[in-house]
């Protein structure tokens, strides 16, 4: 019976009930003596108490059972999941890894779950500072298994497959080109169609937020209505084999068994919800005269430290849109740069180097490592007609961009067995051009 349907905006304050139950809602007040139809109220927040209004997040969910019915949690093994960042010696090379390899289903089962595999990061949960980048391989779904995160939040980019999410707060069909962000705290569970991947960054500590858009204005980049949260959904059902509820706590992942569903939420109302976005809903700006705007100006959301105007960690799209600037080397240009860079391509062919760096696959420019185009691009570039041309048709190329220096993981530099070790090569041929007689 049950249709995928939506409610828009950013950070609002939203209000759903299941409609096999109407009137759920309790009128007037967040926790009454009795609920309505016997159901038990639950807060779940997603801050202090005593947070600024602009800052406060926290929702209220009408269940009919509490969260607190399950046995004590148990260790359960992690497998590649790590925030363990001092594995191997740091390595501040340019690093790019070739498509991430999902397992056939009939030799090796993964779900979300049992497939993440944590890249790379920095920070530590505990201390509530830090991030880390996983990449998740999986071909089954989570039968009677929900995660949640009590280390932070979850941006998820599926780059293959699409995922149907089933969280607290109902469901959402998250498919490529799209992202969701499940954060701190909420339950969900993950149903996929065949072999899927992707990508998630993980944030210790903060909640990711639109950027500000200063001098653009009030209308651009990525737009709060194109946001979209799920509608209320419940199954009442009984699980006497024991249903698992899995945590993430402090790195490492814990295990508790209880006898029913947890997604028993009838009704809910407040501000603290998953939600998901289209990226070719992103409103580009950029130059219409000559050189470039800072890559900034393609940021999507953004989790802010402490201090004004540096994250711990941006997500930067690099979407399809037109190349007009005038006397310009148009590509991306040569840097160094004070911040951390880990891309992926969820389709298509990125312009700085459209050969290596493929769908599925990431790299790494770490903290003041230099790069930039490779051979072949520069070389086109400078010889090529300016003309108005569409840049990235096709294409989605997404960055996380953080303050924070990443280590990368045992996993990622040897285990996966991806790492392009020939990476370095794509820069070998440039040619020195510098004649002091011709200026």
């Amino acid at each position: 019976w049950f249709i995928l349907q939506y409610m828009s905006g950013f950070g609002n304050e939203h209000v759903s009930e299941d409609p096999r139950c109407p009137g759920a809602l309790p009128e007037g007040q967040n926790n009454p003596q009795v609920c309505p139809y016997g159901l038990y109220a639950e807060q779940l927040s997603g801050s202090a108490f005593t947070c600024p209004r602009p800052t406060n997040k926290r929702s209220w969910l009408y269940r009919i059972l509490p969260s607190v019915c399950h046995k004590p949690f148990k260790p359960l093994e992690e497998g590649h999941l790590t925030h363990n960042w001092d594995e191997v010696e740091p390595d501040p090379n340019q690093l790019r890894w070739k498509p991430f390899e999902i397992p056939k289903a009939p030799q090796n089962k993964l779900d979300f779950v049992s497939g993440l595999h944590t890249l790379c990061g920095a920070g530590e949960p505990r201390g509530r500072n830090g991030i880390a980048v996983h990449i998740f391989v999986c071909n089954t779904s989570m039968l009677n298994r929900c995660l949640y995160n009590s280390d932070g939040d979850f941006l998820i980019v599926p780059q293959q497959g699409k995922l149907l999410i089933t969280t607290e707060f109902g469901k959402m069909l998250v498919e490529p080109s799209e992202i969701c962000v499940i954060q701190q705290g909420m339950r969900f569970s993950v149903e996929v169609f065949g072999e899927t991947r992707g990508y998630i960054l993980e944030v210790y500590g903060a909640h990711f937020e639109l950027p500000d858009l200063g001098p653009i204005g009030a209308n651009g980049l990525a737009n709060p209505r194109d946001f979209l949260v799920p509608v209320a959904w419940y199954e009442d059902r009984q699980v006497p084999g024991g249903y698992m509820v899995i945590s993430k706590y402090q790195g490492k992942l814990f295990a508790a068994q209880q006898d029913f569903s947890p997604f028993n939420v009838v009704a809910w109302h407040g501000n603290y919800t998953p939600y998901k976005y289209h990226l070719e809903k992103f409103m580009v700006i950029n130059s219409v005269a000559f050189d470039h705007a800072d890559p900034s100006i393609f940021t999507v959301l953004t989790a802010k430290s402490t201090r004004p105007g540096v994250a711990i960690a941006d997500f930067v799209i690099f979407p399809p849109r037109w190349g007009v600037a005038n006397n310009t080397f148009r590509p991306p240009y040569y840097h160094r740069n004070c911040m951390s860079e880990f891309m992926g391509l969820i389709k298509g062919h990125y312009e700085a180097k459209e050969e290596g760096f493929q769908p599925g696959g990431a790299s790494l420019h770490s903290m003041m490592t230099p790069h930039g185009p490779d051979a072949d691009c520069f070389e086109k570039a400078s010889k090529a007609k300016l003309e108005p041309e569409r840049v990235a048709e096709g294409t989605m190329a997404f960055m996380f961009e953080s303050s924070l220096s990443l280590a990368v993981t045992k996993w990622g530099l040897q285990t996966s067995n991806c790492l392009d070790k020939n990476y370095y090569k794509c820069w070998e041929p440039l040619k020195r051009h510098f004649n002091p007689k011709c200026k």
